[in-house]
């Protein structure tokens, strides 16, 4: 397996870059994290994972082990492969999709595109256990930001708009707040 892969990103399409080690090029498909550090054209180190099939070997790429061991656990979850493991992935930090899955906040995963709400409720059911014995913030401290989003939704949102809002807030802040500069910055 591939773990891990320092190089040059030559190139950069969409959620893909060409990472160069060695003289051969790699094309990964990356999160939005692991896409900024390529931005800068230096060399960058990567979290890999190497999905296997029958027809290919696709190449997945992390800024972070969180994210990579993360997209593990999503991809043993019952009607999750590689694209919607690195859809959740990509939505959140890893200690933010932790605290939804504690909370079994399907709602978070819901407003992810590809995913639906069995999907979700899968999602929570299958790594509520397997992740809430890792060290992880309690989960008291995910629900403001339930309360936040959800007031959000009640004003009209949709769940995706009300996490893509929230995102670019203050996670320490309390929810009034973050809604606050949710609704300051639309």
């Amino acid at each position: 397996m591939i773990s891990r892969l320092r190089g040059i990103p030559v190139a950069r399409r969409a959620e893909r870059i060409v990472l160069e080690v060695g003289g051969v090029g790699y094309s990964l498909a990356v999160t939005p994290t692991a896409a900024r550090l390529a931005e800068r054209g230096e060399e960058i180190s990567l979290e890999t994972y190497l999905h296997v099939r029958e027809d290919a070997l696709q190449l997945y790429g992390f800024a972070e082990p969180a994210e990579r061991e993360l997209f593990e656990h999503l991809l043993a979850v019952s009607g999750v492969g590689p694209k919607v493991a690195l859809a959740i992935v990509s939505g959140s930090p890893p200690a933010d999709l932790r605290r939804a899955i504690a909370l079994e906040d399907t709602a978070r995963f819901e407003a992810i595109p590809g995913i639906g709400k069995k999907t979700a409720q899968r999602v929570v059911l299958e790594l509520k256990e397997k992740l809430g014995t890792m060290d992880e913030p309690t989960p008291i401290a995910g629900k403001p930001h339930a309360v936040a989003r959800d007031a959000l939704v009640e004003l009209g949102w949709s769940l995706t708009e009300a996490e893509e809002a929230l995102a670019t807030t203050d996670p320490e802040l309390p929810p009034e707040e973050r809604v606050r500069q949710a609704l300051r910055a639309a």
